[in-house]
């Protein structure tokens, strides 16, 4: 691990090493913040948090460059904290354990935090690396974005003197990022009743793994398995075909990360075990057909569980599955207008039931406003339906597209000068600070870019460790060609 942190460019490894040391999940950033407090004060850099807990630290321009306008380079410092079933990984106090593997960096059985700690790191760079040359910045580390972009929701407005806004969070090398979709969530609740469990049940607990997982927003489109609406699918035969009752159900870890595993616990007259048993067994061929060629890994099986006293009434077990087979997941729609992206989507997130209560999040992305809170709408129906309760969360606005940004120009020139040829222009089906950003400051000028990462928000998340060389690189000599002042 430790050789890590030396590997070209040291500037954004070994800080990120620092990252990796140091528990950063989303609404639990202040040991990190402390961190980079830290190093702004050992090179006596201005710095201040704005009321919305984002940290903001101001680097004079080199000699030479005093004239140029200024720069916010900005990234989040939370991180997506995923691990796989059986690790004993503590997110909140143990570091994470990277792992080389050929031209990739991949963590231990975790998310990385890559996304989107390379751009903070190569935001330390800055603070870290003398003899960088660039005009005046601002780094804006933004907090919570994982949960709801919060951080930047919460950002105050005219606190920042920068013109231009690199974002760092964008995780395809030679493309540029120039638009993103809006989204909001939604929780549903419902108190169900528990009755007795009487002689001749039998209890199984069912685990469905194995499922790649990811991205809700950019992943959405590859059609991968969500372990939710698998469960649920299950669930309905085992309720419908053999009396099972729900005892409890425990899937999903994070809103913004397509569900990977599901874990239930049911109770069916031992009469129908075997039928049972032959039932699953036909499920898991059906879905392995269905998507064994993207979800090779996927398995589901059954076992013996201890007898509970209390499970789900009959009635309360098949409403309640009935709405999870029937909320909305995937995507909805595609964009009429950029060819190839989702408009459209919602994830069915988290599934958690036990002791007389149960609660569900979906979260819902589109480009459109209206049609990201119709999903919305829909998903309400569905649940409302039983008797949930249903609460939205607060909404964040997309980033559309400026056909005439200088700095689009800008990155494309230096892009073609470095590469030999233009960078991908592309609008992404995902959160984006940038949108919200724009918001408070709508007279910035934006771009967002990175380095390539894949598998984010799972534990099979990982960087490309050359395409990391070339965002570095690509950032100094932007940072070298904006232009003067007025």
């Amino acid at each position: 691990m430790n050789e890590i942190r030396k590997i070209a460019p040291v500037a954004i490894w070994d800080n990120f090493q620092k990252l990796c040391d140091t528990p950063r999940p989303s609404n639990k950033e202040e040991a990190v913040l402390k961190l980079l407090e830290k190093m702004a004060d050992d090179k006596g850099l201005a710095h201040f948090r704005d009321s919305g807990g984002n940290l903001v630290v101001s680097v004079p321009a080199k000699a030479g460059f005093e004239d140029r306008k200024m720069v916010i380079l900005q990234s989040h410092v939370d991180m997506v904290t995923q691990a796989n079933s059986g690790s004993t990984h503590n997110f909140d106090t143990d570091p994470i354990r990277m792992v080389m593997d050929g031209e990739w960096i991949t963590a231990d059985n975790t998310t990385l935090g890559a996304d989107n700690g390379i751009g903070a790191a190569a935001m330390m760079g800055f603070m870290t690396e003398d003899g960088l040359e660039h005009g005046p910045l601002e780094l804006l580390f933004t907090v919570d974005e994982e949960r709801g972009l919060t951080g930047a929701m919460n950002l105050e407005p005219g606190r920042l003197k920068g013109e231009i806004l690199l974002n760092l969070d964008t995780e395809d090398e030679y493309e540029l990022c120039v638009g993103c979709a809006g989204g909001g969530d939604l929780v549903a609740s419902y108190d169900y009743t528990e009755e007795a469990v009487g002689a001749g049940q039998v209890a199984r607990d069912i685990a469905l793994t194995g499922l790649k997982g990811g991205h809700s927003g950019i992943d959405i489109i590859l059609g991968l398995g969500n372990a939710n609406k698998l469960m649920a699918r299950f669930l309905r035969t085992a309720i419908c075909d053999f009396d099972a009752r729900i005892v409890k159900i425990n899937a999903g870890t994070a809103r913004n990360a397509i569900p990977r595993e599901s874990f239930a616990t049911i109770v069916l007259p031992e009469g129908k075990v075997s039928d049972f048993d032959a039932a699953l067994n036909a499920f898991a061929s059906d879905i392995k057909d269905e998507i064994g060629a993207i979800e090779p890994k996927f398995a589901v099986a059954a076992t013996n569980a201890d007898l509970p006293a209390k499970a789900m009434s009959a009635k309360d077990s098949k409403a309640f599955n009935n709405a999870c087979v029937g909320a909305p997941n995937g995507v909805q729609a595609m964009s009429t207008s950029v060819e190839g992206v989702v408009e459209t989507s919602i994830n069915l997130a988290i599934v958690k039931l036990g002791e007389g209560k149960a609660k569900v999040t979906l979260s819902a992305r589109s480009s459109i406003n209206s049609a990201r809170d119709a999903m919305r709408e829909v998903a309400t129906a569905v649940f409302e339906n039983i008797g949930a309760s249903v609460a939205w969360g607060d909404a964040y606005p997309g980033w559309k597209p400026d056909a005439n940004s200088e700095v689009v120009s800008l990155m494309k020139a230096v892009h073609k000068d470095m590469f030999g040829k233009e960078p991908e222009i592309r609008v992404i089906h995902a959160g984006l600070e940038c949108g919200v950003l724009g918001s408070k400051y709508p007279h910035w000028d934006m771009v967002s870019f990175g380095p390539t990462i894949k598998r984010a928000h799972s534990p099979d998340e990982c960087v490309h460790v050359p395409s990391v060389a070339r965002f570095w690189d690509y950032l100094l000599a932007a940072l070298k060609a904006i232009p003067a002042k007025g």
